[in-house]
């Protein structure tokens, strides 16, 4: 077994790597809480919501430059803080919430295909589950491939809201709208972060890429720029074909956007959901089986996962690991409160990686891909803010 990945990746595949995770099946039921925070003014919450996530997509971006290993966040906080007991449980943290998110969106996928065929639930979550955990043993070029037609998928179901969206008649609310209440728009922007969530899985991918240093940082940005601009797009046209309170009540607002504009009930939504669940399980495995990888080569305790096929230049044994818990966990485990512990753990990372950006600029200020430093601080302050306000929430 070789012991190291194989650089096949280039900016395009990895910008839409990047794009198919955020702009996941989340957007879906997403816009209609963030309208009945902010109402009229939602659009403003997601692109307040890019500019929070901003600089701490920026420090990644010069970590991904300075550091470029699989095990991101690991390596990123044991150069930091010199600790490699901390990276590790950065690192395992990272795993988790890959294989929390996975598992959720797995379950939630196989919800809407079984409005489509009328299968068992067990062995639709354990077929799909098993084959997206084949393609990523396969190969990485292939993974990256088969989420490249997931998300242009995805991309395209979007599209098809916002043409309806903006053909539709405008609501009232939209012809003459309130003032702004910026509470709720500030609320709306903290649910409308979870939605950008998945810039920092690039990172993961640092050792397959080829030309890391100019590679990452411009696909980790023209990633965080394309989505802000989608899902602005997507929420203007929401709230501008449909009033506040149906969306803000409805399981399925984007539904009710294309009945505004076009008739119908939207049932290709669903499948289109679908497709967007299949991306965020495979984009989740591939990148928690690079970090476990990432580990095997910090950790004596985790070193049997640092080996990669010789042909296919794959993790496999960590694959097949991930895969195998995503499918276990989807099966066993109640989703409704995955979402928040998922979002407070990869919080609590953003904290530390934007430290110890902070440290590591300190000691050394030259870097292939550099910020000013008041970009980790301002990504410390804004994700310390967002986890103080998750946690304040759950309790």
């Amino acid at each position: 077994m070789a012991e190291h990945l194989k650089r096949r990746i280039g900016l395009g595949l990895l910008t839409a790597y990047g794009v198919g995770v955020m702009v996941g099946a989340g957007i879906y039921v997403l816009v209609g809480a963030v309208a009945g925070e902010a109402g009229v003014w939602a659009p403003l919450s997601f692109l307040l919501a890019g500019v929070i996530a901003a600089p701490t997509a920026l420090s990644y971006s010069e970590l991904s430059t300075r550091i470029p290993e699989a095990a991101g966040e690991a390596a990123f906080v044991h150069q930091g803080f010199n600790s490699q007991g901390l990276a590790v449980l950065v690192g395992l943290g990272i795993v988790a919430t890959g294989m929390i998110s996975a598992a959720a969106v797995l379950r939630g996928g196989v919800g809407y295909l079984l409005v489509v065929f009328d299968w068992p639930e067990l062995w639709a979550i354990v077929g799909i589950g098993a084959v997206l955990t084949a393609v990523a043993v396969y190969g990485v070029m292939e993974s990256l491939a088969l989420a490249a037609i997931f998300t242009v998928i995805e991309l395209l179901g979007l599209g098809l809201v916002v043409w309806a969206g903006f053909g539709a008649p405008a609501v009232a609310e939209w012809a003459t709208p309130p003032g702004v209440i910026w509470a709720g728009v500030g609320a709306g922007a903290v649910l409308a972060f979870f939605a950008f969530i998945g810039f920092e899985d690039i990172v993961n991918m640092a050792e397959e890429v080829s030309n890391p240093e100019r590679t990452m940082p411009r696909a980790i940005l023209i990633g965080l720029a394309l989505t802000t601009v989608i899902y602005a797009l997507v929420t203007v046209a929401t709230v501008r074909a449909v009033p506040v309170d149906a969306l803000s009540g409805s399981e399925r607002p984007l539904a009710l956007v294309w009945q505004a504009g076009r008739g119908g009930e939207g049932q290709f939504l669903a499948a289109i959901a679908v497709f967007a669940a299949l991306n965020g399980v495979l984009a989740q495995i591939v990148m928690a089986s690079r970090v476990l990888f990432g580990l095997g080569k910090r950790s004596e305790v985790l070193r049997v996962f640092y080996h990669a096929h010789p042909t296919r230049g794959t993790p496999v044994l960590a694959t097949v690991l991930i895969g195998g818990a995503v499918i276990g966990a989807a099966l066993l485990l109640p989703v409704s409160t995955l979402a928040e512990v998922t979002s407070s753990i990869l919080l609590g990372v953003f904290v530390i990686v934007n430290l110890a950006l902070i440290a590591l600029k300190r000691r050394a200020p030259e870097a292939p891909f550099r910020v000013p430093m008041a970009v980790p601080v301002a990504g410390f302050v804004l994700s310390a803010g967002a986890l103080a306000f998750n946690i304040g929430a759950a309790l």
